[in-house]
């Protein structure tokens, strides 16, 4: 059955349903690198250098290489069918969109999805290059590191713009939380980078955390415009930090006795990457949830932002056993998240009015309040 073709007909039972499989295989692969980037950010704080073909190193490429492939698939299907003058249906990764005029035609997700996994392979030639010139790499925020992270992120967010696109399939709806679950999730670690940057008494990193987890799950909240969508989105991110805290330092300190190398003498106690997710996630989907209908999307996320950001700091000091901080950190840090915040809010409803447009007869679902209701207009922002 060709994937990408339209039908009227409801699919027998046992079938899968038209454009499932070509979606879970590029979200396996964004999978994939998540668990690979976050075990080689492990290996970075615990043991250090390591070299180009590392296992964590391997696991992040498959993944790229799984979501690119399959990506290219679904574009060479679609090229195919356009070519021959057949109808696309836009339920596989949302509208055709023409390539090199009209040399290829994607779908919008796949497309996306593509391109970042294409980047990511160029990154990586890049990443071999520094091996070779400087050897062991013993940093994670190395310039083909980061790039290499961009890259994942870009295919996550292809990887949420398919699933959007069968918003109105319970496998469209199941697949957007999952997919904006893992971009949160995996966003932690391109955000890393941010820790390094000088501001005071606010830690950039804390800040950057609350735009992103208000920005992510409030755009899924509003794509898929349903009750509980916000706080599924926060499980699915729960969910995914209880199984990474054991994983990456247990599969870190595996393949170091592998490799007989030694792990570092002053260790972080907690994993670095679970625990860099902020444990009040769940509350601010909470929070989330009660503000639809009830306040616009900015000051939700203003107040989303706010509790991140007056956390982060005793988070983090409670996990390093670290004196908490003072009353001046949390506060500046609380104001900036909560700016950070309302600027989330405020693009999350562009986000999703622009995501849910991928659906097939999609109009106007998004409103401009936190409660997702159907308007001809976006208001309120």
């Amino acid at each position: 059955m060709d994937l990408t073709a339209p039908s009227a007909v409801a699919p027998r039972a046992g079938t899968v349903p038209r454009g499932l499989a070509p979606a879970g295989v590029v979200l396996t692969g964004t999978l994939l690198s998540l668990f690979g980037a976050s075990w080689d950010l492990e290996w970075h704080n615990d043991v250090g250098p390591d070299t180009f073909f590392t296992l964590s190193h391997l696991l992040m490429y498959a993944g790229s290489a799984v979501a690119g492939l399959g990506s290219l698939v679904v574009v060479l299907r679609t090229t195919a069918r356009q070519r021959a003058g057949l109808p696309i249906d836009p339920v596989v990764g949302g509208g055709a969109v023409g390539v090199f005029g009209r040399t290829f035609s994607a779908p919008a997700g796949y497309l996306v999805a593509g391109c970042g996994a294409a980047s990511f392979l160029l990154y990586g030639l890049w990443d071999q290059w520094w091996h070779g010139i400087y050897g062991f790499d013993a940093e994670i925020g190395s310039p083909p590191h980061v790039g290499l992270l961009l890259s994942i992120s870009v295919t996550l967010t292809g990887a949420l713009m398919i699933f959007a696109s069968a918003r109105r399939q319970t496998w469209g709806v199941v697949g957007t939380i999952l997919a904006a679950g893992a971009l949160f999730a995996f966003s932690m670690i391109t955000a890393y980078a941010t820790k390094e940057l000088p501001t005071g008494a606010v830690n950039a990193f804390d800040v950057v955390t609350a735009f992103l987890a208000v920005v992510v799950v409030m755009t899924g909240s509003f794509v898929l415009d349903r009750r509980g969508a916000a706080f599924a989105v926060t499980a699915v991110v729960a969910v995914l930090q209880a199984i990474l805290w054991p994983y990456s330092e247990s599969a870190t300190v595996w393949y170091a006795r592998v490799e007989g190398l030694p792990m570092r003498d002053y260790l972080d106690p907690s994993p670095l990457h679970a625990s860099m997710i902020p444990f009040v996630l769940l509350a601010v989907g909470a929070i989330i949830e009660a503000a639809r209908g009830r306040a616009p999307a900015w000051l939700a996320g203003l107040v989303g932002g706010a509790i991140i950001g007056a956390c982060a700091p005793v988070q983090s000091a409670w996990l390093a056993h670290q004196p908490l901080p003072g009353l001046t950190v949390v506060a500046a840090t609380a104001v900036a998240a909560a700016a950070a915040g309302a600027v989330g809010g405020f693009l999350s409803l562009r986000f999703g009015t622009m995501l849910s447009r991928l659906a097939p007869g999609a109009g106007h679902p998004v409103s401009g309040s936190a409660n997702g209701s159907t308007t001809p207009e976006v208001n309120h922002a």
